[in-house]
């Protein structure tokens, strides 16, 4: 199998502020505190010898890929990346960086989700992508307005009940 990979798709080059501190950070921590160990790690298994059989060897290689591969993205990215982080004017519209409450009209289960940049997301958190279909669905709308989207478990109706901007 092949080194290449095939091209992912393009996405939105927005962040929010929070975001964006949060991937300077990450950069600076790989950069400053955890390459520099990997790197002394790594070539103190080299001093042990037979490199072919030296899994730590192996293993920190591995590991240093990868940081300079997550290194080589974040150098590229952060400067694409425009940070918007300003209030809109209309705030009962929902744009990115809202913070929004639904009801699914299916079961009557209230949810919140925060629209950020595809670099952001976490589920876990309620942050959804921009990009995402649930974002897309959401964008422009206001309080009291129904909506379907058509998410992986199938076509699914929700109603905004609250709509806010973090400070």
């Amino acid at each position: 199998m092949g080194r290449w990979r095939p091209p992912s798709p393009t996405s939105t080059a927005l962040i929010t502020p929070d975001g964006h501190a949060l991937l300077k950070a990450e950069l600076d921590d790989l950069w400053r505190v955890r390459r520099p160990e990997v790197v002394r790690a790594l070539s103190a298994a080299a001093a042990e010898g037979d490199r072919s059989e030296n899994a730590e060897y192996i293993y920190r290689k591995k590991q240093l890929a990868e940081i300079d591969r997550r290194v080589r993205y974040l150098s590229k990215r952060i400067p694409a990346l425009r940070v918007a982080g300003d209030t809109p004017t209309d705030p009962e519209c929902i744009f990115f960086g809202a913070v929004v409450q639904l009801e699914d009209l299916d079961s009557g289960d209230c949810t919140t989700y925060r629209i950020v940049g595809p670099d952001e997301t976490d589920a876990a958190k309620g942050m959804i992508s921009i990009d995402s279909p649930m974002a897309r669905a959401l964008l422009k709308r206001r309080v009291d307005d129904e909506f379907e989207v058509e998410l992986p478990a199938g076509k699914r109706s929700f109603i905004v009940a609250g709509v806010r901007y973090p400070a």
